[in-house]
C-alpha cells in the first residue's frame, strides 16, 4: 500500500471523523474553536504588523497559523485559519476588520441593487485558499482539516448593520419589513458561503463547519421561516461533497433541533446549554462542545473535572467531539489548553 493510501486510510479512520460520522472512536476527539491564533505567542509574533484579512490571503501565513495549534497541542483536527467575511472581501465588497471592533462594511446593504452588485464567488476569486488548503492537507497527513464559512444570517447581519451589532435591529427590520430584499440577500450569501466551502473541500478539507454566531438573536419561528432554508442550502451543497457538516451558533439553545434539521451531521452546542439537555434536542446526530471557555482560567483540576462531566454526558450522543462552548479567549494560557487536550484524549471510554 502506498504512503498516500495509508495516510488516507488513517485520515478516514481518525477519531474526529469517526465521531463526526457517529461511529465509535478510540478516544473522544478534541479541537478548539479559534485554536488557530489569538492566544498563541507564536501566532502573535507571526501576525505582528499584518492585518487580519491580509494574513488570511497569504498562503504561507495561513498554513503556518493553522498548523501551530496542531503542533503545540496535538489536537484531533485543524481548523482552517480564515475569517467569515473573507469571501465578501474576495468578491470585492469594501470592508475591513478593525482591531477591537470587528468587520466594518463601507457601504451597508440597503436595496436590491446593493445585493445585485455583490458578485458570486468562484474559485478564481480565492486561489490563495485552494493553495493554502492543498499545502495544509499535505502537511497535516492523518490529521483532518476542517473548512469553514459564515452562515447566511450572521454574514447578512454584518452587511446590513455595517459592522457588529448587539440588537441586529436593521437586520431584523429588513427581515420583517422587506422580505423580498431579505430573501435576495440571503440567497446571495448562501451561494457565496456554499461556494467557499466547496473550494475548501475540493482542495482537501475533510469536514466543514458553518458558523452562525448571531442566530441566537432569533425566535425559532423566525429562524425556521426566514433563515433556516438558506443555511440548509449551504449545508446541502456541502453534504453533496460527502464530508461531515458541523453547524454551530451562539446562544442557540432554542434552535438546536432546527439547526440539526437544517442539514448538520454534528450540532455544536455553546457553553450555556448542558450537553445532557442538548443531546435529546439534536436528534440522531453527533454533538460538539461544550466547555465554558473561561474554565481554562480555573485551576487545572477544576477544569478537568468539568471536562470529565462533559465527556460523560457526551456518551449519550450518536457521537461527541469535545470543544469549548465558543472560541478560545485571547488571554488563555496555551499550557492549560495542552493539559485539557491531554486529559480529553486519555479519558477512558471503556
Amino acid at each position: 500500500m502506498s504512503t498516500s493510501a495509508t495516510v488516507g486510510g488513517q485520515l478516514h479512520d481518525s477519531a474526529f471523523l469517526r465521531a463526526a460520522r457517529g461511529e465509535p472512536a478510540p478516544h473522544t476527539p478534541v479541537w478548539f474553536m479559534r485554536q488557530a491564533g489569538r492566544s498563541l505567542p507564536e501566532y502573535l509574533a507571526l501576525r505582528e504588523g499584518v492585518g487580519m484579512l491580509e494574513s488570511c490571503m497569504q498562503p504561507d501565513l495561513v498554513v503556518e497559523i493553522t498548523l501551530q495549534p496542531v503542533r503545540r497541542y496535538g489536537v484531533d483536527a485543524a481548523i482552517f485559519f480564515s475569517d467569515i467575511v473573507l469571501p465578501l472581501k474576495a468578491v470585492g465588497v469594501d470592508l475591513e476588520i478593525r482591531p477591537g471592533v470587528g468587520p466594518v462594511i463601507a457601504s451597508p446593504v440597503r436595496t436590491l441593487a446593493d445585493v445585485e452588485a455583490i458578485p458570486d464567488l468562484t474559485p478564481d476569486a480565492v486561489p490563495f485558499i485552494t493553495d493554502a488548503v492543498r499545502r495544509l492537507v499535505g502537511e497535516l497527513g492523518s490529521t483532518p482539516l476542517i473548512g469553514f464559512a459564515g452562515a447566511p444570517f450572521t454574514v447578512a447581519s454584518y452587511l446590513v448593520e455595517g459592522g457588529p451589532s448587539k440588537d441586529h435591529a436593521r437586520t431584523k427590520a429588513m427581515m420583517f419589513g422587506e422580505p423580498d430584499l431579505w430573501d435576495a440577500l440571503m440567497r446571495k450569501i448562501a451561494g457565496i458561503s456554499a461556494a467557499y466551502l466547496e473550494v475548501q473541500v475540493a482542495a482537501g478539507a475533510s469536514a466543514v463547519q458553518l458558523f452562525d454566531s448571531w442566530a441566537g438573536a432569533l425566535t425559532p419561528a423566525d429562524y425556521e421561516r426566514q433563515v433556516m432554508p438558506h443555511s440548509a442550502s449551504v449545508l446541502a451543497r456541502a453534504g453533496a461533497l460527502g464530508v461531515p457538516r458541523i453547524h454551530f451558533g451562539v446562544g442557540t439553545a432554542n434552535l438546536l433541533t432546527l439547526m440539526g434539521e437544517a442539514g448538520a451531521d454534528v450540532v455544536g452546542v455553546d457553553w450555556r446549554t448542558p450537553l445532557a439537555s442538548a443531546i435529546p434536542l439534536v436528534g440522531d446526530r453527533a454533538v460538539q462542545g461544550n466547555l465554558d471557555p473561561t474554565m481554562v482560567f480555573a485551576p487545572t483540576e477544576v477544569m478537568t473535572a468539568r471536562a470529565g462531566e462533559i465527556i460523560e454526558a457526551g456518551r449519550a450522543a450518536k457521537g461527541h467531539i469535545f470543544n469549548l462552548g465558543h472560541g478560545v479567549l485571547p488571554t488563555t494560557d496555551p499550557d492549560q489548553l495542552a493539559r485539557l487536550t491531554e486529559f480529553v484524549q486519555t479519558y477512558p471510554l471503556g
